[in-house]
């Protein structure tokens, strides 16, 4: 009597655990501002539009091979052609996570270049968790044919609650520009385009970013006053490589998505917003 108790209670649970993930999903909502205008749409709204597609994406950053989704074009979903030259496009995730992608790089002419999409996660058929174990919905902005625009790893956020448009990073925070004293060929040059991409989408600098997801790179102290070079290096490679928790965040980068060059320039952007903190 007290098995078949149990094993009711479990199947009941396992009923409600199911149906209150079902439900988070179906109610989960996408704040859009974009063009002075505010709007919410749901997974259900995004998945009755009917420009709703099945999609397959090969190499899926997340997942490291072909995935298919239910998704709408990004483009269309935006219902602009472009962005003004002193914005940009923001996608932040409920992580903390904030990217922010150039206009041109979500409006390439042409037809040439890559596609954004936003995949949707459907209540009927939740997205498996990364290898690291994170669960990537509800929205996903994907994107075919990656490599004819140059998309970086960091351009693929997951978890995304808001997409809107800002101020391009440099016009609202000009500190975090290389100074024209710096010669044209300065490695802290490339560093900071790097780490405009790869590293604010989870950390600010010197007070300067959205990103919550990490600690503040040059406040109050910056990593190159307290690591060795080789051990910087290792830890924006593969952070478990020095030290690993159960909680801890930050992925590494591999090779084919941060040559050992871009990690340099990073590290010289860095050493070089040391010296010049504000």
């Amino acid at each position: 009597m007290r098995t078949g108790l149990r094993l009711w209670l479990v199947g009941v649970l396992l009923y409600a655990t199911a149906f209150l993930y079902a439900s988070s999903v179906v109610a989960a909502e996408l704040l859009v501002e974009i063009g002075g205008s505010t709007r919410k749409v749901t997974t259900e709204e995004l998945l009755a539009r009917p420009d709703a597609a099945t999609i397959e994406v090969p190499d899926d950053i997340s997942f490291h091979r072909t995935m298919s989704y239910r998704a709408v074009p990004l483009r269309a979903l935006l219902a602009i052609d472009g962005l003004p030259a002193d914005q940009e496009l923001q996608i932040t995730g409920t992580d903390g996570f904030a990217t922010n992608l150039p206009s041109n790089l979500v409006f390439a002419d042409g037809g040439k270049g890559a596609v954004p999409w936003l995949a949707i996660e459907e209540p009927d058929k939740p997205w498996p968790p990364t290898a690291e174990g994170v669960a990537i919905g509800p929205f996903y902005l994907v994107w075919l044919n990656p490599a004819a625009s140059g998309v970086m790893s960091e351009q693929w956020p997951y978890k995304v609650d808001s997409i809107r448009a800002v101020s391009v990073r440099t016009l609202k925070w000009p500190q975090l520009l290389v100074g024209d004293d710096e010669p044209a060929d300065s490695p802290a040059r490339t560093g900071q385009l790097v780490f405009a991409t790869q590293c604010m989408a989870c950390h600010r600098l010197g007070g300067a970013g959205d990103a919550t997801m990490g600690p503040d790179l040059n406040l109050p102290s910056n990593p190159t006053e307290y690591l060795q070079p080789w051990a910087l290096k290792a830890l924006i490679r593969n952070p478990a490589s020095l030290r690993a928790w159960p909680d801890m965040k930050m992925h590494g980068f591999e090779p084919s998505v941060m040559k050992d060059s871009d990690i340099d320039a990073v590290v010289a952007y860095l050493s070089y917003m040391a010296a010049h903190r504000h």
